[in-house]
């Protein structure tokens, strides 16, 4: 008899840890930002305090509290009264909605949480941020930073070696990955050391085979195709508007942030494999 009384418990513990996992989302999709903004320069992003990008003014707790700050400050630095570009708040309800997915889709609950649950989040999580920084900085740059490349071995490395032991993963196939990482590395060494200026497919290459250890060959082969076909698309909506032959020749071969549509694509379709597993 007292069973309804149990479960109504259960379910709002669940809502409880649902709604804390979206705080520590959208935490997340501001610190995000900032990495974004920061890495590229090379400036601290664990030390330094919060500043305005335009009058350098550090920013109090009032000004740093997620999603709320944006509303509130009506979009504005509360100091210069400088706009605050819109893409803060939409990352952070993103980064919020992004880790309530994968929490729900992964069956996280407060009656259900196990240590390999736990482990297979947090991975999630540590992928995820490489993911974004990626996307973010190739969007903004064109580029791929080299340090959030390594932080993307490492991370896949430690996986690897998590699967192996922890989950009892097939050896050989990572075996395999790490290989093509050593290769890889090797290469891209070689061109950065002799300041060669063709990294760019190397590193491409690093991000696919760190999206190939943590979503697999078929998510991965998906995100591909549909990156390179939104590309295209990208690529003819630009030459139909371009008239300048040599405009458009730029335009192709050095403002395609390949790796920004490959990842945003990764995302996607990892989410949309854990949805299919989760009503399947």
């Amino acid at each position: 008899m007292y069973m309804p009384t149990i479960i109504i418990k259960e379910e709002k513990m669940d809502i409880l840890l649902y709604i804390l996992i979206f705080i520590i989302g959208t935490l997340f999709g501001s610190f995000y930002t900032l990495a974004v903004y920061r890495i590229p320069k090379r400036q601290d992003i664990t030390h330094t305090h919060s500043y305005c990008p335009n009058c350098n003014h550090k920013l109090g707790i009032l000004d740093l509290v997620p999603i709320f700050s944006y509303i509130f400050l009506g979009g504005k630095c509360r100091y210069c009264k400088q706009k605050i570009r819109p893409r803060y708040l939409i990352l952070e309800i993103l980064s919020g909605i992004l880790f309530l997915l994968m929490a729900i889709f992964m069956n996280l609950k407060m009656e259900q949480l196990e240590m390999i649950k736990i482990a297979q989040f947090c991975f999630m999580v540590l992928y995820i941020t490489f993911i974004i920084l990626i996307c973010g900085i190739d969007k903004e740059t064109k580029k791929m930073d080299k340090l959030v490349l390594i932080y993307g071995v490492v991370i896949s490395i430690i996986y690897m070696i998590y699967l192996c032991i922890v989950e009892k993963a097939n050896i050989y196939r990572y075996v395999i990955y790490s290989i093509i990482y050593v290769i890889l590395l090797t290469i891209y060494r070689i061109i950065l050391k002799k300041n060669l200026k063709n990294s760019y497919v190397v590193e491409i290459l690093l991000m696919v085979i760190t999206m190939v250890v943590f979503t697999g060959e078929y998510i991965t082969a998906i995100s591909i195709n549909y990156a390179l076909l939104v590309i295209a698309i990208y690529l003819l909506i630009k030459k139909i508007k371009t008239k300048d032959e040599k405009q458009k020749e730029d335009n192709i071969q050095n403002k395609i942030p390949i790796g920004f549509y490959l990842g945003i694509s990764n995302l996607i379709w990892t989410v949309f494999l854990f949805f299919y597993n989760y009503i399947s």
